[in-house]
């Protein structure tokens, strides 16, 4: 049987924008610039772990 990998991200992260950044930011050194598969899933889920602790924009009126 096959799983598909879920792209949501878990509610329970309590992490600040500012940290998964810094997270982020740690993988792309510690790759030297090129993600392997692995390293890519990870980036992948770092990404949508930062939206949803970013802050969202106020557009005005």
């Amino acid at each position: 049987m096959l799983h598909s990998m879920s792209t949501t991200v878990e509610p329970s992260s309590e992490r600040s924008a500012a940290e998964v950044n810094e997270e982020i930011r740690a993988l792309w050194r510690r790759s030297g610039g090129t993600l392997s598969g692995e390293q890519r899933a990870e980036y992948q889920r770092l990404v949508l772990e930062w939206a949803a602790a970013a802050p969202q924009s106020v557009q005005a009126a």
